[in-house]
């Protein structure tokens, strides 16, 4: 495991209970968000459902919120603190500790992936690695949906929910993120970027793509 993620692991094993009680009573996504989500769903139901996986799931809030509609939702995190909170919240369902460039997962295993902000401490070179993980572990025709800061650069934290913590927060434009996805067959069906809400800095962005065929020449 690199440095980068050690110190992500540790950051959020550090900040665990502690987030999950700021957002526990908030409503999971914005209106627009969720209708993202929604349309997620509504597609992997229409591919005849499977295995969905909540890749870098946190407390679990959103995996629930899948499961409500209508998907075998589960929730693979790199926090094993994370993990521990999401499991005492949400017994019944499965939750379990990974990275999201090594999955633990067969390939075609899903039926769709989301990534709810989950990329938000990894550089965008470090991305297509990821996005190939994703295409891996997706059966044919099996959709993402990937939420993600719009922009460019980068913020620091060192101080975050209350505890001192090392990360860094990244922004991305959603056309780059549209193109590093495609050169791994994963093809855009739908996107949507929203300015920020009450308590945002940035616009919002939400992509969503589907296996396509072999990945594209380097």
């Amino acid at each position: 495991m690199t440095t980068r993620l050690h110190a992500t692991r540790a950051s959020y094993d550090t900040v665990a209970a502690d987030y999950a009680e700021l957002f526990r009573d908030l409503p999971v996504a914005k209106p627009l968000d969720t209708a993202m989500l929604e349309a997620f769903a509504e597609r992997v139901r229409a591919g005849g459902g499977g295995p969905v996986a909540d890749l870098g799931c946190g407390p679990g809030r959103v995996t629930v919120h899948l499961e409500k509609l209508g998907l075998d939702a589960f929730g693979i995190d790199l926090s094993p603190g994370m993990v521990a909170v999401a499991r005492r919240a949400h017994p019944h369902l499965r939750f379990e500790t990974g990275t999201m460039t090594g999955l633990d997962l067969p390939d075609a295993a899903l039926a769709g992936a989301l990534v709810w902000y989950s990329t938000v401490h990894t550089p965008i070179d470090e991305l297509p690695v990821m996005f190939a993980e994703f295409r891996r572990v997706l059966a044919p025709g099996g959709h993402l949906l990937i939420a993600f800061k719009a922009g460019d650069g980068q913020v620091r934290l060192e101080h975050a929910y209350g505890h001192d913590v090392d990360l860094d927060v990244h922004r991305f434009p959603p056309g780059r993120i549209a193109a590093l996805l495609r050169a791994q067959g994963l093809d855009e069906v739908a996107r949507l970027v929203r300015e920020a809400d009450d308590g945002e800095k940035t616009p919002q962005a939400f992509l969503m793509a589907r296996k396509s065929g072999a990945p594209a020449a380097p």
